[in-house]
């Protein structure tokens, strides 16, 4: 059954969180973040300081505000994953869609450079991919072996998946952006899942 289309409102309210947060990263990749003021981000987007806070809570949220929605699509590519796949391979498979959004690799590198070199944005980025960890372990459980301690395995599975992909994050903005993010990724997962 389809679903049903998205209220105009909302795809509205959407493209302005979208176009606002764009805005900020911009100002940020230029001042840095500590340096940008939320004042400077709203007359640069041309709203007042209100409406800015109309779509966003604090100026964190505009630097963070896509993990969110980044979390919801993974979940969601995840759950596309044929049921018999091992969930490695799906999570693998599911973290793709970060090389999907569009942007260049120098943007890329910018925003995630960003989030690691600020103490503030890097424990909201712990916290949002945390709530991936809830987005993904539900979905991991069915696909274990029957077990009384299964949704304990699913969450294990799910927050070391997550930590290797910050781990490759960091490694891919230590290296510039000269090496893929998935090789690095990969390097990281064997790490952790070779037998003792």
């Amino acid at each position: 059954m389809p679903r049903p289309p998205t209220p105009l409102r909302e795809q509205t309210r959407s493209v302005v969180r979208s176009l606002l947060a764009r805005t900020a990263m911009e100002l940020f990749a230029a001042k840095g973040y500590d340096d940008t003021t939320v004042e400077e981000v709203a007359a640069a987007a041309g709203v007042s300081r209100r409406t800015l806070f109309n779509y966003f809570r604090a100026k964190e949220d505009l630097a963070l505000s896509g993990l969110s929605e980044q979390g919801e699509l993974i979940a969601a590519r995840f759950a596309e994953r044929p049921a018999d796949e091992d969930p490695w391979a799906s999570l693998r498979a599911a973290f793709q869609v970060l090389e999907e959004i569009d942007t260049t690799a120098e943007r890329r590198l910018e925003f995630v450079t960003l989030l690691f070199g600020n103490e503030s944005l890097r424990a909201g980025h712990a916290e949002k991919q945390a709530r991936w960890q809830d987005l993904l372990a539900p979905l991991i459980e069915p696909r274990l072996p029957g077990s009384d301690r299964r949704a304990l395995q699913a969450r294990a599975i799910a927050a070391a998946a997550i930590t290797c992909l910050q781990a490759a994050s960091e490694e891919w903005v230590r290296q510039g952006g000269r090496v893929e993010l998935f090789d690095l990724y990969d390097t990281a997962v064997r790490a952790i899942r070779r037998p003792a």
